[in-house]
């Protein structure tokens, strides 16, 4: 199953998750470090809204193994920071994929940090996919979005290269073969054909290139950098979804860093913890009185006066939000 079959599973809500007490979800995506090097405006990371630092290993071994045991089946260790600033992150994937055995281990990177080497040890370790976000079409591009050095667009695209050597090398002694992935924002109408060249030049190192559309972030970044955003996480272009109910809550499951389970995917200040897992075991956690509560004002699809009203997927009432369920105008049904 390629990276695309995978989010159009996780964002696609079946019947049997529409329900204020969904099943365990399939996937849990946990915050190994809440620290990035990027700071894009289309990011809230940059905003420091939040305290960040790195997972405590103790708390990642136990909470781990607990959703494992529950029956989740996907475990992506990113969440909203750049997981290869993680010392521990091979240690990580060993023992998700060696000690728990979960089926799929996944991981989400802006690429500056994933040198070879060290992705060499993460696929070494067992990891089953690894995915750039890249998002930028040249040097030019790369410091307006990232604010940093406009030259590291260079090592970003030497590293997507050398994965595809270093995959290569990990299967042919292991016979473990790691999915190579890359991912791209179109920002605007614009950015498609702005990036043809540089998604051309990667595309022979990726199994596997897909576009996405600008997220508003639970409304922290609407409107940044001039870009208008779609209606909250509609998943990839080429299957949109409606941004009510909003799947989030429903079929993946969020961690920061510190220990929360988080009801949305851009978390970037707390107001979207349902519950502390350093107390509460996770599958309390996913059928608290205030997930159960969140879900029904989605499934409702009317979200006024709860924690989903700021974000610009949602309108002041029920046709606002009925108008912005439809993917905007600049964006293609396919990609």
């Amino acid at each position: 199953m390629g990276i695309t079959e995978r989010i159009d599973a996780i964002t696609l809500i079946t019947q049997d998750y529409r329900s204020p007490t969904p099943p365990i979800p399939k996937s849990v995506k946990i915050e190994l470090t809440a620290r990035c090097d990027f700071k894009c405006f289309f990011c809230a990371s940059g905003a420091r809204l939040r305290k960040k630092s790195d997972m405590d290993w103790d708390f990642y071994a136990r909470v781990v193994k607990e959703m494992r045991e529950d029956g989740v089946q996907e475990l992506g260790l990113f969440y909203l920071g750049e997981s290869f600033l993680c010392d521990w992150l091979e240690d990580a994937v060993r023992y998700a994929k060696q000690d728990c055995g979960y089926p799929y281990v996944f991981l989400t990177t802006n690429g500056r940090l994933a040198r070879p080497e060290r992705v060499k040890k993460v696929m070494a370790a067992g990891l089953d996919s690894l995915k750039f976000s890249f998002n930028n079409a040249d040097p030019e591009q790369f410091h307006e979005v990232t604010r940093v050095k406009a030259s590291d667009f260079h090592t970003v695209v030497a590293n997507i290269k050398g994965a595809r050597s270093v995959r290569d090398e990990v299967e042919k002694e292991t016979g473990h073969h790691c999915g190579i992935y890359a991912s791209s924002i179109r920002y605007d109408g614009e950015q498609l054909a702005r990036m043809e060249k540089a998604v051309e030049e990667i595309l022979p190192y990726v199994d596997q290139h897909y576009w996405l559309p600008l997220y508003g972030q639970a409304g922290l970044t609407a409107g940044a950098g001039g870009k208008v955003a779609t209606a909250g996480n509609q998943g990839r272009i080429g299957a949109l979804r409606p941004p009510l109910p909003c799947w989030a809550l429903f079929t993946e499951g969020h961690i920061t860093y510190d220990g929360f389970l988080s009801a949305c995917c851009f978390d970037h200040d707390g107001r979207f913890h349902m519950g502390d897992l350093k107390t509460t075991p996770f599958r309390e956690a996913w059928a608290s009185s205030a997930f159960q509560a969140l879900r029904t004002a989605n499934l409702r699809e009317d979200v006024r006066g709860t924690v989903c009203e700021k974000c610009m997927a949602y309108g002041e009432s029920k046709d606002d939000c009925e108008a912005l369920a439809k993917p905007m105008r600049y964006l293609p049904e396919t990609a």
